[in-house]
């Protein structure tokens, strides 16, 4: 099948598996899986334009509302903290869209700069799984215990009925304070948003979402729990991706005289995305199911991974 936008050529099939794989082990981390996707499609499908990034938004846009819709039937959406992060990666968004197109046509440079924070955060994600982090790793281990036994109380599970796991204490401009399963979790909201500012940038430039950053710097830096966080990082991500593919779309006419392709490919992120939509959703489905050393294991593996190869480019 040829997808004329991009110029790729290639069986339908193998973007579906490709988006299903990894949207199933990435979602269980709050993470879309965009970051993994885009680089199969500039170093496999060799598509390298600018469009590349609003495409990947596309994926996004498809394939994250199962597992938003999963999160939120179970009560694992914690609002207030989804808002903040979605109130300051828009804006950036737009940035990040003209930093692409206008500056980084030449995604090289930009590769080295995202490895750079990607390798920060995933170095920092693993250091939380070392025994010198033994009181924290504790606390997760007891509120992770007391997870999974409620997943297992009475087989129907209680944990499978809609429900509010998440319960808001205190939401101010300073400070969110949220109760999860007896557990109580607070964070600066001020410095989140302009965490957020900054990878809402990332995201509009290289097209990744933001929960691949989001995510790990919650778990990381914040010390919240992976169950409670990944479903605002998911629905900050798919708002995120909306507006980015849209202002994409509506700027590249401004841009044709470049002859750089800018508009996304729409069929090729759509059928990203119904692989991302059923791999998500089962992600989100089988993720209480999954012990969260496992999780962010294999989110702090993949993103170094990641890290290195975007790194490693620009020698």
């Amino acid at each position: 099948m040829h997808f004329p936008v991009s110029g790729v050529e290639i069986s339908p099939a193998i973007p579906l598996v490709v988006a299903f794989t990894v949207s199933f082990f990435t979602s269980m981390g709050g993470v879309s899986g965009a970051f993994l996707l885009l680089p199969f499609q500039v170093s496999i499908l060799h598509f390298t334009s600018p469009s590349v990034s609003p495409t990947n938004l596309v994926y996004n846009i498809i394939g994250i509302p199962g597992g938003v819709y999963r999160y939120m039937r179970e009560g694992r959406m914690a609002w207030p903290l989804a808002w903040v992060i979605i109130s300051g990666t828009l804006p950036g968004v737009f940035i990040g869209a003209i930093l692409r197109i206008k500056y980084l046509p030449d995604p090289r440079h930009f590769k080295f700069f995202v490895g750079c924070v990607l390798l920060y955060i995933g170095g920092r994600l693993l250091y939380e799984l070392s025994p010198r982090v033994s009181a924290k790793k504790a606390k997760g281990a007891e509120l992770e215990e007391r997870f999974r036994k409620r997943v297992g109380e009475k087989q129907s599970g209680e944990i499978s009925r809609p429900g509010r796991k998440i319960r808001s204490v205190e939401f101010s401009p300073t400070r969110y304070t949220f109760e999860f399963y007896g557990e109580i979790f607070s964070f600066n909201a001020l410095a989140l948003f302009a965490v957020t500012f900054a990878v809402g940038i990332i995201s509009g430039t290289y097209g990744i979402g933001g929960g691949s950053i989001i995510a790990p710097f919650l778990i990381a830096i914040f010390g919240l729990p992976v169950y409670a966080i990944a479903g605002a990082a998911l629905l900050s991500t798919f708002l995120t991706s909306i507006v980015g593919v849209s202002f994409y779309t509506l700027i590249a006419p401004f841009y044709a005289y470049t002859g750089l392709a800018i508009a996304p490919d729409w069929k090729l992120g759509a059928l990203f995305g119904i692989g991302g939509l059923m791999g998500m959703y089962c992600g989100a489905r089988v993720q209480k199911y999954f012990p969260a050393r496992a999780i962010k294991l294999i989110l702090g593996v993949v993103i170094m991974f990641l890290s290195v190869k975007y790194i490693s480019i620009i020698f």
